[in-house]
Formats: C-alpha cells, structure tokens, sequence
C-alpha cells in the first residue's frame, strides 16, 4: 500500500538538505580502500541485507575482492546470463525493475511517474538538433537496486558516436523519489552515450545517484571523478568503437538507472516490458518494427 503523496514528499525532503556531494565523494573513498577484516565483514552484510547472489557471481569468496568496489561490480559466469539473441532483436542491457516504458509524449517529454514529466531535450544536455531525431520516439527507464548485477551491456551492436557528462544533483534515484522530485533524471549527474544501431541511433543514458562514486565505460574508464562542473564532450567519428549485442559498455560503482532512448518506429517493446516488471541482463526485451 503507497503512502499518500504529502508524505512521500516529507520522507524526501531530507535529500534536499543533506551534503550529497559530499556523501557520495565520501562513499567513493571507502568502496575503493584496500579491503581489510572490517570491509570484507560490510561485503558480507551488504550481501546478506539487499540478497545478493553470490553463487552466480565468477568469484563467490568475499575473499577473492581488493575493495567495496570490485565487489560491487562483480563479473558473473559465463553462464548466468544467457542472451536471448533468437526471440529478440534488442536485450535488456541490465539487471533490474522497469520503472516507465513507452513513448516520448508531444515536445519530447518523459514520463518519470505519476505527477512528474521531464525533457528529452534538458536529459540529453540542452541540444535541441541532438534532440530532434528522438522526438516522438519511444525509452525505457530500468533500476538497478542494491541487489543487481552492476554491469551494463549492449542492448544490440552499435557504433559509439558521442558520449557527454552532464553535471547535475545527486538524489537517490529509487521509486520513492522518482515519485516525488521534479524531473528527478533530468536534473541528475548523468553520462549520455549515442550509438548508431543496426537500424537506427539510440542512446544509452546513465544516470548518477547519492553515493554512486563513479560511472565507467569500457573504451574511457572511469568518467567521474572528476567532477569539472561543466558539461563534457567527446566524439568518436576519426576513433569509431563498435560493441556487439551483449557485450559490456559500462558499469555503476554503487548503483543507479538506465535510460534507452530510441527514435520515432524503430523500437517494439515486448509485451511483457511493463512497470513494475523485473527483467534480467541478456533477457528479450524488444524487436525492430514490422514493415
């Protein structure tokens, strides 16, 4: 049962006050320290609080982490994610629970959840012709809780165009305050990478959270820190980088959301990719559109 909406507001409000900034420069400090009894015991309570499954990670031994980090970002087998390539043209790029899936409404506005829209155009960084060729086009938002496999992968071969840091707040991005803080995704640190597909552009957008210390990505390393203030920039059209379907393009260190934006007819949602719905790396997720 969901609380009445003035006291979901109220449960928030403590995020608009505390020092996120420094919380989460805080937290990047300790999940990249040199593991020791003390951290090695964090790991194994923050396993047993969210249920990690640590039997379907590729080192199930504590043991085998240097820090917080490395755990965090555990590699799974080989086996524990099986790429639904022959029932889907596009798979889930992550583990975790679809918070909205549908399409971008008139002027490019998103929906985040109930009372709350924001702008294709303010996500993306403020480019209004960068923009324009996803108007009217459709997105998914994914969360990754506490419990998910942090690594994100391609959801189908692409070749990487541009890839900008916008510096923005750091709220918590869980369900509570997407209900609750105006154009929650859009006023985020967020990391925005353009792919051209197989059939078409789309964009990977990932989104900073409190205590996400960093965001990575396989061809840059870790992107923040630092944090300039400024939105940041690169191309890749003279150095092009092509990542097939499933391959890993990034991860979170603490985690965070994903956002797919896909244009106008050229993305079809599965029927079973719903709100609410929890979906797996790998997993089907939709199919190029019928002719």
């Amino acid at each position: 049962m969901s609380l009445p909406y003035f006291l979901e507001k109220l449960l928030v409000l403590p995020q608009y006050l505390m020092p996120k900034q420094l919380l989460t420069e805080l937290a990047g400090i300790v999940a990249k320290k040199k593991a020791t009894p003390f951290i090695y015991f964090l790991m194994k309570r923050f396993a047993k609080h969210y249920g990690v499954n640590m039997h379907e990670a590729l080192h199930e031994d504590f043991q085998s982490y240097a820090n917080f980090n490395e755990f965090f970002t555990r590699q799974l087998k080989s086996d524990a994610r099986p790429l639904a390539l022959t029932s889907a043209d596009y798979l889930s790029p992550v583990d975790g629970k679809i918070s909205q899936v549908g399409t971008i409404a008139d002027y490019g506005e998103i929906f985040q959840a109930k009372r709350h829209w924001y702008s294709l155009k303010t996500l993306l960084g403020g480019d209004s012709l960068f923009a324009e060729e996803f108007m009217d086009g459709s997105f998914a938002t994914i969360y990754l809780s506490p419990k998910d496999y942090h690594r994100i992968h391609m959801p189908c071969t692409g070749r990487l165009t541009h890839m900008i840091h916008i510096p923005g707040d750091l709220f918590s991005v869980n369900p509570l305050t997407a209900r609750t803080v105006p154009n929650l995704f859009a006023r985020n640190e967020r990391l925005v990478c353009r792919f051209e597909g197989e059939k078409s552009p789309f964009i990977m957008v990932l989104v900073g959270a409190t205590i996400v210390g960093s965001m990575a990505t396989v061809w840059h390393g870790v992107v923040n820190p630092p944090r300039p203030g400024v939105v940041r920039e690169w191309t890749y059209y003279s150095n092009p980088i092509t990542l097939t379907i499933g391959e890993e393009m990034g991860k979170f260190l603490l985690g965070s959301t994903v956002i797919l934006i896909f244009p106008k007819n050229t993305m079809q949602f599965k029927e079973s990719w719903k709100a609410g719905i929890s979906v797996q790396m790998g997993s089907e997720m939709g199919d190029f559109p019928k002719k």
